[in-house]
């Protein structure tokens, strides 16, 4: 009898300091000053945040102020509040084209000029395979153009077919070679859609380490041209025009209060950027103001650092607006790479980011039910009478394609929290990625729900005698153990 009125009266107490903490919480949230944030970074004046405009300035100058005005400290190393990044906006030729036998090959239709300096006359073509670092041993390629498969067997997901590109390169000019040449003939990727994607600006880390080498794919989907029948390839096509711009991810942190937890970080991170200017409506209204993706998760970071500037937790928080995320996840991969906290230390990411929502009593966790702190999230989200929810549409792989994963792929155990969702459908696509997703047509009160959960469940997570790990059999387990060396 002894031990179960114990038990009770622990229980009891778990639950008034929970039902405390979410007090605590609706008493110091300013709702008013939340939805000025929220308006101001979806309004037009910012013109949809692309980070390849001179308005997104205005965008990490007034967060940059808000969590100074907080209390929130700079990063050591960081540049006030401020990551820079060097990035390189590179522009397709507006022509070229190359002549293969009978074969012809157009910018923009057939052939993509995806990298290097202009190029003109008539050529030797070599067949290489995949390109890999063999296939070009022994080869003496000086006045001639290489020409392979693009990726590798067993590897022609996206990612590979962009990242092998770069090796590929390297062999090339190694070799003496002109120029690379891939056939694109992945039979899961669709040329069209590849071609619609390259065929425009795009933005990538500058390494400032580029290669001049002309780099192209053709099109070449029923694998035609290869070895023998390769004949001299008389082409004219014209380089990237390049230039560079500087990039910045918001930071900030708060030094938690326990003597030893305060050595690790929970980082919280929402991505700032969104599309920028785009094909306007029916309405004639063309700038991408990005309400839901992603300006209501930054407003949710800058309120959970807000709340923590004057509420601190045990461990320690690291507060992260990410550049560029819609640009590839640039801005976070450059921190995982370049890290102003050493990453062992991060002991979980709670990270933001957002399409849209069609259920106001769930929020959608991406990721839920791979880490030892689902649990925490789920309680949290249901002190403010709404449901946790995992991916309903795995098929999206939404997973990896937020900057969450940026740090999943190190080790450490990284969620999205995300509105509620249910499926990826038109309630949803009425608004991604278009002129529509704007605050006028936002549930504010399902906002602050949303925004107050976050906090919430950050402070669970923060306070919490363990550390976050990830649910034994997980793709990322051993990689975690490897960085946390358990």
């Amino acid at each position: 009898m002894q031990k179960t009125l114990i038990t009770l009266g622990l229980l009891a107490m778990t639950s008034s300091l929970v039902q405390a903490q979410k007090q605590d919480i609706e008493q110091k949230f300013d709702a008013k000053q939340a939805i000025s944030q929220f308006t101001y970074l979806a309004s037009d004046e910012l013109m949809g945040r692309d980070p390849a405009r001179t308005e997104m300035k205005l965008a990490y100058t007034f967060i940059a102020k808000e969590l100074e005005s907080f209390g929130a400290k700079p990063l050591p190393g960081a540049d006030g509040y401020y990551q820079n990044i060097p990035f390189r906006l590179s522009s397709p030729p507006m022509s070229g084209s190359m002549t293969i036998g009978s074969s012809e090959f157009t910018q923009g239709k057939n052939l993509l000029v995806l990298d290097g300096n202009s190029l003109s006359g008539e050529f030797q073509l070599v067949d290489v395979g995949f390109g890999m670092e063999e296939d070009f041993a022994g080869l003496d390629l000086k006045g001639k153009i290489a020409v392979a498969n693009v990726g590798a067997p067993n590897r022609l997901s996206p990612s590979d077919l962009f990242s092998l590109g770069g090796e590929k390169i390297k062999h090339a000019e190694a070799a003496g070679a002109v120029a690379l040449i891939e056939r694109f003939n992945a039979p899961s990727v669709p040329w069209q859609l590849v071609s619609n994607f390259l065929n425009r600006t795009q933005m990538t880390l500058d390494q400032g380490n580029a290669s001049k080498l002309p780099y192209i794919w053709i099109e070449d989907l029923k694998n035609q041209m290869k070895g023998e029948q390769l004949q001299p390839a008389n082409l004219s096509i014209l380089g990237k025009m390049n230039r560079t711009i500087e990039g910045k991810n918001v930071l900030a942190w708060i030094e938690g209060t326990d003597a030893n937890l305060k050595n690790e970080y929970l980082l919280l991170s929402a991505h700032y950027d969104h599309v920028g200017v785009g094909a306007p409506d029916a309405q004639g209204d063309s700038i991408y103001n990005g309400a839901r993706d992603n300006a209501v998760g930054t407003v949710a970071v800058l309120n959970a650092a807000k709340y923590f500037a004057q509420n601190p937790p045990k461990r320690s928080i690291l507060i992260a607006l990410w550049t560029a995320e819609e640009k590839g996840l640039l801005g976070s991969a450059y921190f995982a790479n370049n890290p102003l906290v050493p990453l062992n230390q991060i002991i979980y990411n709670l990270n933001i980011d957002n399409g849209g929502y069609n259920d106001t009593s769930i929020i959608t966790v991406i990721g839920l039910g791979r880490t030892s702190a689902d649990f925490l999230i789920e309680e949290a989200v249901n002190e403010f009478g709404v449901k946790a929810v995992s991916d309903p549409s795995p098929e999206q792989g939404l997973y990896d394609r937020s900057d969450n994963v940026n740090f999943a792929r190190r080790g450490i155990p990284a969620p999205t929290f995300s509105l509620g969702f249910t499926a990826f459908d038109d309630e949803i696509q009425k608004y991604y990625h278009k002129a529509a997703d704007e605050v006028s047509n936002f549930d504010l009160e399902y906002a602050q729900i949303y925004w107050k959960a976050y906090i919430l469940t950050a402070q669970k997570i923060a306070n919490w005698n363990q550390r976050p790990v990830w649910q034994a059999g997980d793709k990322y387990e051993e990689v975690s153990k490897q960085l946390y060396g358990n």
